[in-house]
């Protein structure tokens, strides 16, 4: 179990098995906005563990939650 600090964007990113660099995360989230409306847990970039991950610790209301609001937060921002 991880602790309270290490709840973090980049341990998130490692978690769904994606690269948590710095760079790979804004190039993720630059690449993958959401359309409007569209819902992260529907985002047609997860795969069928990804997705399940997010909507299992969504549900949970765990620590992940405010991480996972951030990331949502990030994707369904207008990048110019």
């Amino acid at each position: 179990m991880l602790s309270e600090s290490e709840y973090t964007m980049s341990n998130l990113f490692a978690q769904l098995g994606l690269d948590n660099s710095a760079k790979g995360i804004d190039d993720f989230i630059k690449a993958h906005q959401l359309a409007q409306g569209e819902s992260l847990k529907d985002a047609k970039v997860w795969s069928d563990s990804q997705r399940a991950f997010l909507i299992e610790e969504w549900g949970k209301n765990c620590m992940w939650v405010q991480v996972i609001d951030d990331l949502n937060l990030l994707m369904s921002q207008i990048q110019k």
